[in-house]
């Protein structure tokens, strides 16, 4: 596989040798992901049927509707323009290869990984899947863009596993895709499978399926950065995030998301994937936290928090994506609320119905090794459990109910004690930080108060201007050690998903938050070079031989209200896509705009005026701080062709940032202009990776 794929493998005597070796230069070290991938292998088992060259076509019965099942093929990889039937298993199965449309991103991704010519070849395999909503059935492919393989012509062995819950696709030994079932195929008596035998040399296939096993690895494989992660593959996202600060060590919990939210029909089948570090330079992917072990499981939102001295990570069970809610246990939840003024706990593995909203996990370890408990505490569907400063247990309803809940157990026993804030509906989180509460959604709603206020005190900051929204969707603060606090959340690349990116936090005396980039996981960059010591005129830069760069300068802001300067971002095909950072230091606004050659971009609205960060396309901040005096600008430029566009974060003054995703977008000029305001010491290094 590419090292776009499976990253690059490294010796931890490596790391723990170049960490030595910079010693005290901590801006200087590399961050590191350590992954927790590796290959899989599926025990040799007598087949129940095997086709050849020699026996293109058989027949083969026993095979049971609710039966995992394991196909292995040894397939000869060819260039080709026309689509080609690998394999058939008339209404259950098909695999195929055809050319893919390479401006097609939707559903799979595939162009995530062009051949060099551009073209994107890809072998899909399609099984089609019967559920009590479907009973026509629905196809459920999963699929590769073979320019991600090592070497995309030539033999391969491709396994299809369909364990009941999940449907995969590894190639030689590399699980590449795989999506959630929902339903069974429908096996007949008698069943007949062929294949083409001038691409396939063999196959075979097992009833019940061969469970893979993974190979243990002596050295992990190493992914370099943790800024603008996305998990390995062509069509692996990061979706909401969630993160906790434990014994020194800070956890990133994210719903692992494939396809924009389309995995299992639609369903998302989102569930709690688990990062951490000590650190902050080299990091550590764990053990699924809440894996998808159900068809009915897909999981919401939730909040790591401590109770009874054990981490624990609370979410939602969104099971009215598949169920009406009169099948599911929320009925009995509600029901039991009405009737007690107090939530019940339910475990729902002994009870008939679909579980649905709030449960837990309890790690086993303090670290990592979650369990589930099993048990739903909550109707709401999106659980914000938090334990707040003075010892209480305490949760912000979200999706399914709404306002503050106090608990003295996490086992149910919870009673509203706010009905009305926060309003529900987003993902909101509470966080204390010196003298002021604040509380903030994943979208557009935050609020704040002074700690020793009372509840109703808490005031709008988005109607006053004064949120810190940037363009991270679902954003979580966590404070770490010497009292600083982290803000991460993902950008909207595919739908419910995108890369993850991680801010500091500032706070002024006032209690007004900001935020910055946090100087331990800035991207490696390669040697900087100087563009322009001072820009008097509209002047425009080639990037150079990378799209993905680190760019600073200095502002000279001035006094007249009227003026700004703004850095434009194009490709090769001038403004079409091209992106403009403008900034007005006297007036404290900034936004990102659809760029001009000739002219500023129009004005763009904040998120006080009815603009769209979350979008992170086009919006302006509003109210910036530091932007009266000579200030630093700092942009970091990401291109991958995962993205499909580049990512744009934006540092203004130290004390506020803005990210946005450029489809299409892959950088190669910059333009420089001002008005009435200077620009000096413009300097460019392209990123390392």
């Amino acid at each position: 596989m590419k090292s776009k794929i499976v990253n690059y493998t490294l010796s931890l005597v490596t790391i723990v040798s170049i960490m030595l070796f910079t010693g005290c230069a901590e801006k200087r070290q590399a961050t590191h992901l350590l992954l927790g991938a590796s290959p899989w292998k599926f025990a040799e088992m007598p087949a129940l049927s095997t086709l050849s060259p020699e026996n293109q076509k058989a027949t083969f019965s026993g095979a049971s509707d609710s039966s995992s099942f394991t196909i292995k093929l040894k397939v000869n990889f060819k260039t080709q323009k026309s689509a080609r039937s690998i394999l058939n298993i008339p209404g259950i199965l098909s695999v195929k290869s055809f050319q893919h449309n390479a401006k097609d991103r939707k559903y799979q991704n595939y162009p995530a990984y062009p051949m060099p010519d551009g073209s994107v070849p890809v072998l899909e395999a399609t099984l089609r899947l019967y559920f009590p909503a479907e009973p026509q059935g629905k196809d459920m492919p999963v699929g590769i863009p073979l320019g991600m393989l090592e070497k995309p012509e030539g033999v391969h062995e491709v396994v299809l596993h369909f364990s009941g819950v999940r449907w995969t696709l590894y190639v030689d030994n590399e699980l590449l895709d795989n999506d959630f079932a929902l339903g069974y195929p429908k096996w007949g008596k008698q069943n007949t499978w062929e294949i083409d035998s001038s691409l396939v040399s063999k196959a075979e296939i097992f009833f019940p399926g061969i469970e893979p096993q993974k190979v243990v690895l002596e050295t992990p494989r190493i992914s370099p950065e943790i800024q603008y992660w996305t998990p390995a593959g062509h069509n692996t996202w990061v979706g909401d995030v969630a993160t906790f600060y434990h014994q020194g060590r800070y956890h990133i919990f994210y719903l692992f998301d494939r396809r924009g939210h389309e995995s299992k029909f639609g369903k998302g089948a989102h569930y709690f994937e688990h990062l951490s570090t000590i650190d902050f330079k080299t990091w550590t992917e764990h053990d699924a936290a809440t894996p998808i072990e159900e068809q009915w499981e897909t999981f919401g939102t939730g909040t790591p928090f401590l109770f009874d001295n054990k981490l624990c990570l609370s979410y939602g069970l969104h099971t009215t994506r598949i169920y009406p809610k009169e099948q599911t246990m929320l009925p009995l939840q509600w029901d039991y609320y009405n009737k007690h003024g107090v939530t019940g706990s339910f475990r729902y593995d002994t009870i008939p119905g679909y579980p649905a909203g709030s449960t837990y996990s309890i790690s086993e370890d303090g670290i990592s090794k979650f369990k589930k408990t099993k048990i739903l505490f909550h109707p709401c569907e999106n659980p914000s459990v938090y334990t707040n400063p003075e010892g209480h247990l305490r949760m912000l309803a979200n999706y399914g109910a709404k306002g503050t809940w106090e608990s003295k157990s996490i086992d149910g026993g919870w009673k509203s004690v706010n009905e009305a804030f926060p309003p529900g509906g987003d993902c909101t989180f509470f966080f204390r930080w010196g003298n002021y509460d604040y509380v903030i959604g994943g979208f557009t709603g935050f609020w704040s108060k002074l700690a020793s206020a009372s509840e109703d005190k808490f005031v709008d900051g988005v109607k006053a201007g004064l949120d810190f929204y940037n363009g991270m969707n679902v954003p979580a603060v966590t404070e770490i050690n010497d009292g600083r606090f982290l803000l991460a959340g993902w950008i909207p690349m595919a739908g419910w998903g995108g890369a993850l990116t991680i801010h500091e936090m500032i706070q002024s005396p006032e209690g007004r938050i900001g935020t910055k980039w946090m100087e331990e996981i800035i991207p490696a960059t390669q040697k900087e070079r100087s563009l322009s010591i001072e820009i008097k005129e509209t002047s425009t830069f080639a990037t150079g031989s990378s799209s993905s760069f680190l760019l600073t300068f200095d502002v000279e802001p001035g006094t007249d209200l009227n003026g700004k300067m703004a850095a434009l971002l194009l490709g090769a095909n001038a403004e079409d896509q091209a992106c403009e950072v403008q900034i007005s230091p006297s007036v404290k606004k900034a936004q990102y705009g659809n760029g001009q050659t000739r002219n500023f971009s129009g004005a763009e609205k904040s998120l006080r005026e009815g603009g769209s960060t979350n979008a992170a396309r086009n919006y302006a901040i509003d109210n910036m701080a530091g932007t009266d005096k000579p200030f630093k600008v700092r942009m970091i430029v990401k291109y991958v062709d995962k993205f499909g566009g580049s990512l744009i974060d934006t540092e203004i003054a130290g004390q506020r940032t803005m990210i946005v995703f450029r489809p299409n977008l892959k950088v190669e000029k910059l333009l420089l202009r001002s008005e009435k305001t200077g620009i000096k010491n413009v300097r460019i290094s392209a990123l390392k990776n």
